[in-house]
């Protein structure tokens, strides 16, 4: 590929993004990587490292974007794509040893939290969930007085959807010192914004479906290591299993990675101004945004993030019986579900990190923690004008007046 690892290491993340991942420059060559699409390679020799064999073990499509992700996270071996986050958390968990602990953020990602949870119901590994932006708590269950130190630590930061912030260093040098793997699930920050492989971590995972790949049209996730017993595990799982990403996809996921630092850069501006006007409305009873001075969670994000990503929650408060009209009033979870149907621009759907704003109330998912409020509104912002969103976001809580 044109772009070596030493040349990443001299260049912006901006500059990565697009010259990652690119064809040799030669002569008539094109300048995006091509799609391949074929179940097996010719070879009539042993299979050996460099041998890709047949469609599962490898393929041309994929290794650009995997280049390319590796270097975007400061990773020295390439990463591994996967069918889905999913996939990739499957493939993650699975470095678990049968009947190790796993500690796990209590407001993780739903899908990441119920494979745990269902995991450890059959016997295969021993769950501890813990308020991640605890860290004295986290701390505990890594190496409790009384019980078996953690294999695993899997860090969301920020969390899904609660945005709590964890201490990425101070947590990776507490697991590590207990024995443990360090998982981050970087999904919301992307590696423009948060590189935790620096911050001590072992393995980073993504929803490629989301901010990477930044079009809502594929279902990707993918992991990156710097060490290479990790990768080797990592890579057996994915060929044995299955999970292996369609050719296609991996083809649009790169170029969806190329207009990342744009989108990034677009999004998290926006999230800002969103977050410093909701946060005075008066429908509004909280928010949850890591940028805001007010966060818990600002001066840790600050210390380890370039920036504090573009997804926000706001709490709706409940209406009083006859405020605004309305008789008998609406409780919260009523509130945020008006709101959300005269919303005009905004889409009420589930996911993240597209190009659109989407919104939607979390709790309406039922494999979302009953910790997570009813009246919690998550809320993915997008790279439309900001007062376009912010007109439509207007109208629709000033429907709330009756």
């Amino acid at each position: 590929m044109s772009l070596s690892d030493a040349q990443a290491a001299s260049l912006s993340a901006e500059t990565v993004v697009v010259a990652a991942g690119r064809p040799p420059r030669e002569r008539d060559q094109p300048v995006n990587p091509p799609l391949v699409l074929s179940s097996t390679y010719y070879g009539t020799g042993p299979l050996g490292d460099g041998d890709r064999g047949y469609g599962r073990y490898s393929n041309p499509t994929w290794d650009p974007f995997e280049e390319a992700l590796a270097q975007l996270e400061g990773a020295e071996l390439p990463g591994l794509l996967y069918a889905s986050g999913l996939a990739a958390v499957s493939s993650a968990l699975s470095l678990v040893p049968a009947g190790g602990v796993l500690v796990m953020p209590s407001h993780s990602y739903a899908g990441s939290l119920v494979m745990a949870t269902e995991l450890a119901a059959k016997g295969f590994l021993e769950l501890r969930t813990v308020d991640i932006a605890d860290t004295d708590a986290v701390l505990a269950q890594l190496a409790p007085a009384d019980g078996r130190p953690a294999s695993m630590l899997w860090l969301e930061s920020p969390t899904n959807p609660m945005l709590g912030v964890a201490d990425i260093r101070a947590l990776t040098t507490a697991a590590h010192a207990a024995g443990a793997v360090v998982v981050t699930d970087n999904t919301f920050s992307t590696p423009l914004v948060q590189q935790p492989l620096a911050l001590g971590s072992d393995v980073v995972l993504h929803s490629v479906t989301k901010y990477l790949s930044g079009h809502s049209d594929v279902v990707l996730g993918a992991l990156v290591t710097s060490d290479a017993g990790l990768r080797a595990a990592l890579l057996h799982q994915r060929t044995i299993h299955g999970g292996i990403a369609g050719p296609f996809e991996a083809w649009l996921a790169l170029r969806g990675l190329r207009t990342l630092a744009l989108r990034v850069e677009r999004s998290q501006a926006s999230a800002a101004v969103l977050a410093g006007r909701l946060s005075t409305h008066r429908r509004v009873g909280s928010i949850r945004f890591p940028g805001l001075p007010s966060d818990p969670g600002h001066e840790r994000a600050r210390s380890q993030m370039k920036g504090f990503g573009s997804v926000l929650c706001i709490e709706m408060a409940p209406i009083a019986s006859g405020d605004g009209g309305h008789e008998g009033g609406l409780s919260g979870a009523d509130a945020a579900d008006k709101m959300i149907r005269a919303l005009k621009l905004w889409l009420p759907a589930t996911s993240l990190g597209g190009v659109e704003s989407l919104i939607e109330r979390r709790r309406r998912h039922t494999a979302e923690p009953a910790s997570v409020p009813d009246n919690l509104v998550r809320m993915s912002v997008g790279i439309e004008n900001v007062e376009d969103l912010w007109a439509d976001l207007e109208q629709a809580l000033a429907g709330l007046d009756g």
